[in-house]
């Protein structure tokens, strides 16, 4: 496994995360600030937070007049959202046919085994988390293994640690 890497503080202290917030959601009229603007204070607080957890979703509710069930049905029916803190770096395997017919399934389980994690968690150091895509569009590379968006192709096990290291 690689060598542990000190997570940085978060950019803000819950409290002024949740000043922002609202900041935020006063610019828009009294009108708008409904589920209309659901998916945008969303897409804010993960920013400020990193990540959408309990209380996040019902400031969100409270700030929109809906209910918490109605946040949470958004915040997990969305890829975008996160309900647990993220790794600084994302993984994503390509899962689609092609890349599992070209050992996906192999390099997920290796994956699994270096970082020790499961789909959907993320290390205890925060530098990875693990997820899957169906597909890239980009098969006759396959199989692919995409990292903050960046795309690398014919990935075999024996090629994790070289890239897993480009990673700090």
């Amino acid at each position: 496994m690689a060598e542990p890497v000190t997570v940085p503080p978060p950019a803000a202290e819950p409290a002024a995360a949740f000043r922002e917030l609202d900041a935020f959601l006063a610019h828009f009229p009294a009108e708008l600030r409904t589920r209309t603007l659901l998916i945008p204070a969303l897409q804010k607080a993960q920013e400020l937070f990193g990540h959408l957890p309990p209380a996040v979703q019902r400031h969100v509710a409270a700030a929109l007049g809906l209910t918490a069930g109605e946040v949470y049905g958004v915040a997990t029916f969305y890829h975008y959202f996160h309900l647990q803190p993220q790794g600084r770096h994302v993984i994503n395997v390509c899962l689609g046919t092609p890349c599992y017919v070209k050992g996906a399934r192999g390099l997920l389980a290796a994956l699994r085994r270096e970082l020790g994690i499961d789909l959907g968690g993320t290390t205890p150091d925060r530098r990875f988390s693990l997820g899957c895509q169906r597909c890239v569009g980009a098969c006759v590379l396959a199989p692919i293994l995409i990292i903050d968006q960046k795309v690398h192709s014919y990935v075999t096990p024996k090629k994790l640690a070289a890239i897993l290291a480009q990673y700090p």
